[in-house]
């Protein structure tokens, strides 16, 4: 977590709290289809022992040297669809490319369609244990059935065979044309049943992003076993090790908008044993290798997961089932609180943008406005207890000058005369931290949420980065200003209250310029949409004071 994000998310509690303070105004798939994205029923299956999770490094091969062939040149394999282009090595069946058709990348010096995978790829290099021995697929020339796959409506199959010696190798993966879920099935045949399948994830999710440093931050390793982990890359040095116990239902690696994991989530499919985290760094960013443990139960030596590799798109994950839509960390350490909410505004900015037709930027506006019509009853409330706070100050002085001597008969008076006043002291700021955890679920919303990523709107390129020419910011920062200087119409003069106005919107101006331009139009809407508000709040305090307006 940067220093800029942990300020915005202080100065967020600031601009909620600090107003009614000092500006008293005085707010599944089928399980038998890996490929589908509907909901998959939660069975459970065994799961590999815990003294299976470390992954082990076992000198002896399988192979006996002799029958091992010179290796042959690797081709690609590419499976084609409307919503991606993955690409296989013919050595060892691994994915080596995976081309998002719906996404841009926005790396420096590059362009086109988002290649979330790069081309020196482990994702799903394959190690089998079987008893003290290992068979390493990553130097075994496979036969592909075909260099060129069209996925179409009814879906279709790539085979891959190796064969040495006596041991043959058989992969089939299963891929659907409108889901980024595939199906992996393997089978081994020639060697004693039973034993481990370690399936490589990494070494990292290709950098698609303007800004590479935050994508690279993002970095992290989710498992799920009775709820989701995660261990950010970043927390681990160069070289070092971390074994993640299993059983998991899935396990990912994922930057800030994309994930590729595995998952074991049909029926029949054992659990994942465990995973081995290695930190590392690649060109200054952050890279690493992840191995994850699974199992050869069934006596044909067959095994099955399925794999999938895409954005993270919240709808799309939650079909999937398994609490999949929880890789993306909306809240860090304030996501019990934080995530009910964060999914609930996510849900209801996709419905507004698809059923009422419009595009996301007038979506931001409207739901401004409709936060702030909803929270109206809760800020007016606030507001008139702070008229009233200020309207009984000059007696809460008199108590306090008259008892100056005895601390504890300040209080009891001062609580006396609020009662008498009907006034409750914490009444200006109680409901103002009510929305709270409305506020911070935003915060993250807009900087994490895929839908928003490479939207323009109007002379903005794109909600989920930054105004290139400031002009939100300021908007916002002068709409801040506006609402700080109606609160103080009719109010005794302040001079805290006044630095204050003056200080904090240019501040905080400053800090929300490189923040998401979705976020600062959002609270630009808010607070221009409270302006009213404000202002009938200030002409009835002007009232009670006998002020001229």
């Amino acid at each position: 977590m940067d220093r800029r994000t942990l300020l915005a998310i202080g100065l967020m509690l600031i601009i909620a709290v600090l107003p009614s303070i000092l500006f008293p105004p005085e707010r599944p798939p089928p399980a038998t289809s890996a490929g589908s994205d509907s909901a998959v029923p939660a069975e459970t299956t065994q799961a590999v022992p815990a003294e299976t999770v470390a992954v082990p490094v076992l000198p002896a091969p399988i192979v006996a040297a002799d029958d091992v062939p010179a290796p042959a040149a690797a081709a690609e394999v590419v499976v084609e669809s409307p919503l991606y282009e993955f690409r296989f090595s013919t050595r060892g069946g691994r994915l080596v490319g995976a081309r998002l058709r719906d996404y841009r990348t926005f790396a420096a010096g590059d362009s086109g369609t988002a290649s979330i995978i790069p081309g020196d790829s482990r994702f799903l290099d394959y190690e089998f244990v079987i008893g003290s021995d290992t068979l390493r697929l990553a130097d075994w020339s496979l036969e592909p059935s075909t260099l060129r796959l069209s996925v179409e409506e009814a879906g279709a199959a790539l085979d891959f065979v190796g064969r040495r010696g006596a041991v043959t190798v058989e992969l089939t993966y299963t891929f659907r044309p409108d889901h980024y879920l595939f199906d992996v099935q393997g089978r081994i045949l020639g060697l004693p049943t039973g034993g481990l399948v370690l399936v490589a994830l990494g070494p990292r999710i290709a950098l698609v992003e303007a800004d590479s440093t935050d994508d690279a931050r993002s970095y992290a390793v989710v498992s799920k076993a009775g709820r989701t982990e995660r261990l950010k890359f970043s927390s681990l040095d160069p070289g070092e090790t971390q074994t993640l116990d299993g059983p998991f239902e899935w396990l990912a690696i994922k930057s800030k908008y994309f994930v590729a994991n595995v998952l074991t989530i049909g029926e029949g499919q054992p659990k994942l044993g465990g995973a081995l985290v290695v930190g590392g760094t690649r060109e200054g960013k952050t890279a690493t290798r992840v191995d994850v443990v699974t199992s050869i139960p069934s006596p044909a030596g067959s095994f099955s997961f399925s794999v999938y590799v895409g954005p993270q798109e919240y709808r799309r994950l939650a079909r999937i089932g398994h609490d999949f839509e929880d890789i993306n960390p909306y809240g860090w350490v304030f996501r019990p609180i934080i995530q009910p909410f964060a999914n609930m505004i996510v849900v209801v900015l996709l419905w507004m943008h698809e059923n009422l037709n419009m595009a996301y930027g007038w979506v931001l506006i409207l739901f401004g406005m409709a936060v702030r019509v909803l929270l109206w009853p809760l800020n007016q409330k606030a507001m008139r207890s702070s008229t009233a706070m200020q309207a009984i100050q000059p007696e809460v002085k008199a108590v306090q000058e008259r008892y100056k001597q005895d601390p504890q008969k300040v209080q009891q008076e001062t609580m006396k005369l609020y009662k008498e006043h009907g006034v409750n002291p914490v009444g200006g700021c109680l409901p103002m931290l009510i929305p709270m955890p409305v506020l911070f679920a935003l915060f993250f919303v807009f900087r994490e949420t895929i839908e928003f990523r490479g939207v323009p709107f109007l002379w903005l390129p794109d909600l989920s980065r930054a105004d290139p020419l400031y002009i939100i910011p300021v908007v916002m920062g002068l709409s801040m200003f506006a609402v700080s200087k109606l609160g103080q119409m009719g109010v005794p003069p302040n001079p805290q209250a006044k630095m204050m106005l003056y200080v904090m919107p240019p501040f905080l101006t400053f800090i929300f310029l490189k923040l998401s331009s979705g976020l600062n139009l959002y609270y630009a809407v808010s607070n221009i949409a409270s302006i009213p508000q404000q202002w009938l709040i200030a002409r009835e305090r002007l009232r009670r004071t006998g002020k001229r307006e």
